[in-house]
């Protein structure tokens, strides 16, 4: 399913063509002579929702190259790699928060156990570098490097759970590496593959970086705001792990002090519900989302001063302004 719901009937037609050839080798890749093996895999293809990292990849090919009809073999290649990647880190993340839901069904480490989600993430990985030596992508060393920094930021996070003077510049250093980097090669790689000169690639790497930041910033917002139902997975891990956000970090800078105080009781005791209440109280979260508005529309910005007007682009804009408007 795509980040937005409307979009020129012609590249959602390219796209789906494309969707359904990375799903494909996605599985073909993973498949095992293990049938335990397999029915892991065929569990975590539950996990696969927007989408959002295959399609910034064939919707930047389409964009660079409006006339072409289809995307490329490589591209597919590409993005089936960078959605392993994503999934790895999924399964390893309901490991480390300890979540029972995702995608609206159980995760693998409440099905089976963390001894069996911590192999299957590596396994994801594994193949992902398989794929990607196997197909001599030229931005293998991109993606190498974009998958250090998820783990990166991931190692950075956990350095600071529970350290209640969190601040936005560590919190923006974190989210950057674990959620912003892969995004970016997405962009950037699709613009490589296709012979791109460094000004480009930069721009759309800081266009996938802005939006993956902006993603980040909503779903913590919505670990606050939203409903477990609707938003399809486990909600208040962050608070209940000692991981600060966004609007918790502005929400301890800038609340009463009276309310402050308060506020670093709930975060001690892991009380999720006065937390939250006075989080939003402070009006910290649509602090949060302004920021992320921001970040949006520095990321458009980046996109239009490097690649011409085509359905494609509009698609990009479009899935920038949905990052917005997310509910899940």
């Amino acid at each position: 399913m795509l980040l937005v719901t409307q979009s020129d009937p012609v590249i959602q037609q390219q796209l789906s063509r494309g969707l359904a050839d990375v799903a494909e080798r996605f599985a073909r890749e993973l498949e095992s002579d293990l049938p335990c093996v397999n029915d892991l895999v065929r569990h975590i293809e539950s996990y696969r929702g927007k989408m959002l990292r295959p399609t910034l990849v064939l919707a930047t090919a389409l964009a660079l190259r409006p006339r072409q009809e289809q995307t490329s073999p490589a591209h597919h290649v590409l993005a089936t790699v960078v959605e392993m990647i994503h999934m790895a880190t999924l399964v390893h993340d309901d490991i480390l928060d300890e979540a029972d839901l995702r995608r609206r069904g159980a995760t693998v480490n409440a099905l089976h156990g963390n001894e069996a989600a911590v192999m299957l993430g590596d396994y994801l990985i594994s193949h992902a570098y398989h794929l990607c030596s196997s197909a001599n992508l030229p931005g293998a060393k991109a993606i190498t490097a974009a998958t250090n920094a998820v783990c990166e930021g991931e190692l950075l996070q956990l350095a600071n759970r529970e350290n209640w003077q969190l601040d936005e510049a560590t919190y923006f250093e974190i989210i950057g590496r674990k959620t912003a980097s892969l995004c970016g090669v997405c962009c950037s790689q699709a613009a490589v593959l296709l012979g791109e000169n460094s000004r480009v690639t930069k721009a759309l790497d800081n266009f996938g970086r802005k939006l993956g930041i902006a993603f980040q910033i909503i779903d913590d917002v919505l670990d606050l705001t939203g409903d477990e139902t609707t938003v399809g997975k486990t909600l208040g891990r962050d608070l209940d792990k000692g991981k600060l956000t966004l609007p918790v970090i502005r929400a301890l800078a800038d609340v009463k002090v009276a309310d402050r105080a308060r506020l670093l009781e709930a975060l001690s005791k892991a009380d999720a519900a006065t937390m939250r209440r006075l989080v939003r109280r402070s009006g910290e979260v649509d602090s949060a989302r302004r920021t992320a508005g921001q970040l949006i529309a520095e990321a458009k910005g980046e996109l239009i001063a490097v690649v011409g007007g085509s359905p494609a682009r509009a698609l990009l804009l479009d899935m920038a302004d949905a990052v917005l408007q997310r509910e899940y």
